[in-house]
């Protein structure tokens, strides 16, 4: 499906918006109890950030065949890597 470039923009920079909103409260999270799994996270989510808004920017027309799905695959490790850690400290 071949979308207006304006409403690509739009959906984009929405995505994108949402994802730094969830940065700013994993930030805020972490600054409260200083649990590492929170600015993990924040880090995770700022990846999904620059992730969702760089084929607009370098006008990438495919994602999925770009480099720059690499930076999804690293936000998906930390999460999983974050999570390992956190439930293997336990024990």
């Amino acid at each position: 499906m071949n979308l207006d470039p304006a409403l690509r923009g739009f959906f984009a920079g929405s995505v994108t918006l949402g994802f730094l909103i969830a940065v700013v409260f994993f930030l805020k999270f972490w600054r409260r109890t200083r649990d590492p799994l929170f600015l993990t996270f924040a880090a995770a989510f700022g990846l999904l950030a620059v992730n969702q808004a760089a084929p607009l920017v370098f006008d990438i027309p495919r994602e999925d065949q770009a480099p720059v799905y690499l930076l999804r695959l690293a936000a998906f490790g930390l999460i999983i890597w974050a999570i390992l850690r956190k439930n293997l400290s336990r024990s």
